[in-house]
């Protein structure tokens, strides 16, 4: 008779165990996912939370425009150019027409004196890119070819001197630019008048009114003195 029995698990031909291949899997190494999550909590501690006051404090300053006594008679978007001499070519009489910029041009009307000029800055930047008063001499033409573009001759102002400037100027359409010109040449009689020593139209009838009242307070004195 044979006998045959199984050998056991810690016997020399099978050399591994099941406590072994265990002991083996707990000693595998942390996972990526463990290692990020200490990572994120050693960073949360380390975290300053120091503050830092700046150096200079800068204050606000009020910045005027020189517009703040003015009061706005007509405002349209609309594109610059102007008639002229390139830096490159100054001194050299070739004269072309370039862009000088896009924005909305005004015509304001100052609260006192009641003059009246034309101005216009360039959007974003908001530099002056026209300014100069309505001289009644100023002639509108329009531009050859356009309907809704004008060109004009003024001495300007915007480089911060007196320069004679040939300007264009167009608009999105037709009916803007007609506006445009008809506001223009209201305010250049109104320019005329007040540079004629006459005062500004009263659109209102004030000044009728007033002269009402003046006339019917002398009535009433000569009445006084006749009884």
């Amino acid at each position: 008779f044979f006998f045959q029995c199984a050998l056991p698990f810690t016997s020399p031909i099978f050399p591994f165990n099941m406590s072994e291949e265990t002991k083996t899997t707990a000693e595998e190494p942390p996972k990526e996912e463990e290692k990020a999550g200490e990572t994120e909590e050693k960073v949360k501690e380390e975290e300053s939370t120091a503050t830092f006051e700046p150096v200079v404090v800068l204050e606000e300053v009020e910045v005027k425009s020189g517009e703040e006594e003015e009061e706005i008679v007509l405002s349209q978007r609309a594109k610059l150019f102007i008639f002229g001499e390139t830096m490159l070519e100054k001194g050299s009489g070739n004269k072309t027409w370039r862009e000088r910029g896009v924005g909305d041009v005004r015509i304001l009307r100052h609260k006192e004196h009641q003059r009246l000029r034309l101005l216009m800055r360039q959007e974003k930047t908001m530099k002056v890119i026209a300014n100069h008063a309505l001289d009644p001499r100023i002639k509108l033409e329009p531009n050859v070819g356009s309907d809704r573009s004008w060109v004009w001759s003024a001495f300007d102002f915007a480089d911060g001197e007196l320069v004679e400037t040939v300007f264009a100027i167009r608009f999105p359409d037709s009916d803007i630019a007609n506006e445009f010109k008809d506001v223009f040449l209201k305010c250049q009689e109104e320019m005329e008048a007040l540079l004629a020593g006459e005062d500004k139209p009263d659109e209102d009838g004030t000044a009728e009114e007033v002269a009402e009242a003046l006339s019917a307070l002398k009535t009433s004195d000569e009445k006084e003195e006749t009884e």
